[in-house]
């Protein structure tokens, strides 16, 4: 490169972080010793645009999307919000002047944009992309997660073929692509940051990741693999592992994770990571996956007890064979320019609501939150 050798060790990267690896936890916090931020704020704002102007272009011309408008409230009692893990409460009210109608915020728009490329009339190997905002309340606050959301969504239309494991890991393999070019573009603009990541991601399921580290919870598994290979998709997400409990928490209805894949293993979804030595943990900028057919979607509501909502808007048109075959995620917005601009905490990025005890912790360790 212009700017001279690089080095490939994630460790040598951070300058002014002399004991990167170390815990340093307060207050729910993750803190870096000697942490010192590689930009100024106005260098963040100007590479915050850079990012989202660059990566968006990249991922729409190699996954050929095209963007749509994305709202911000869906109607209540249509199925079309999403739960999330099948806890989390939206944020609802209701309009004045269409005589009380309730509305949701969103916080996914995972259902929303199936319909879509049925409305479009998107075509096999095309599909939709779009900002999404959202607002999660019950969101725990942390480094890494805030009350605000913002991602990229975007949605494909899929062949019955391609419904299959071997598809997924394409597709995974081209999102990584871009990720890789866009850590590679803001080294060109920023030579302070120095790329790290690795060629190739890695897969594993997380049945793999239980049967090698059983005595860790899911998230030390994440930690573990991470680390070893720098970047991971882990598969089957949301179904019982042999220890039985899930993995993660995903919603019966948007993603597949019952379906069999390889190896006597089950599930066609998973969650990029990357490794991450600033927190010294896997880091989460992707949860996506092929989405469910009728047969897969049926079997995930009665996994999971929620049998009534194929009576729901969403769930009525996909068991009538109205919405196409699809695969689809969100990739954090936020979440990548905190990568890519080796922030410690997303407040650095994004301008959100944080308690005075984070903000003055954060304060007395350098990191500034907008």
């Amino acid at each position: 490169g212009k700017h001279g050798q690089r080095s490939r060790n994630p460790a040598n990267l951070f300058a002014g972080n002399s004991e990167i690896g170390e815990k340093n936890m307060r207050n729910g916090l993750m803190l870096p010793a000697n942490y010192k931020p590689l930009l100024s704020l106005k260098e963040t704002e100007k590479a915050i645009r850079l990012i989202k102007e660059f990566f968006q272009i990249n991922l729409s011309a190699t996954l050929n999307l095209h963007r749509v408008t994305a709202p911000l409230y869906v109607k209540a009692g249509t199925g079309i919000n999403d739960d999330l893990n099948g806890v989390e409460k939206p944020i609802s009210f209701e309009i004045k002047n269409l005589s009380g109608v309730k509305a949701e915020i969103v916080q996914s728009l995972a259902k929303w944009k199936r319909m879509m490329l049925a409305d479009y009339g998107f075509s096999v190997g095309e599909g939709l992309y779009t900002d999404m905002n959202a607002i999660r309340p019950d969101e725990i606050l942390d480094n890494l997660h805030s009350i605000y959301v913002d991602q990229w969504d975007w949605e494909r239309v899929i062949s019955k073929e391609e419904r299959k494991l071997d598809f997924l890991k394409y597709i995974v393999r081209k999102i990584y692509g871009v990720v890789k070019r866009t850590e590679e573009y803001i080294y060109k603009e920023f030579p302070s940051i120095k790329p790290f990541l690795p060629e190739e991601i890695k897969f594993f399921h997380s049945e793999e990741l239980e049967e090698t580290y059983p005595h860790l919870d899911p998230k030390k598994r994440e930690d573990e693999v991470c680390k070893l290979h720098g970047a991971v998709f882990v598969t089957g997400i949301g179904g019982d592992l042999k220890n039985g409990k899930p993995h993660d928490g995903r919603a019966p209805d948007y993603d597949d994770w019952v379906t069999p894949a390889e190896n006597g293993y089950r599930g066609l979804n998973g969650d990029i990571l990357l490794w991450y030595p600033l927190l010294n943990g896997a880091y989460e900028i992707s949860s996506m996956g092929i989405r469910v057919d009728p047969e897969s979607l049926m079997k995930q509501l009665e996994i999971t007890g929620h049998t009534e909502r194929k009576d729901l808007l969403f769930h009525r048109r996909l068991l009538a064979g109205e919405l196409p075959l699809s695969i689809g995620g969100g990739i954090g917005q936020s979440r990548l320019c905190m990568f890519f601009l080796r922030k410690a905490h997303i407040g650095e990025i994004q301008s959100s609501i944080w308690s005075e005890d984070m903000i003055r912790t954060c304060l007395e360790n350098n990191i500034v939150l907008l």
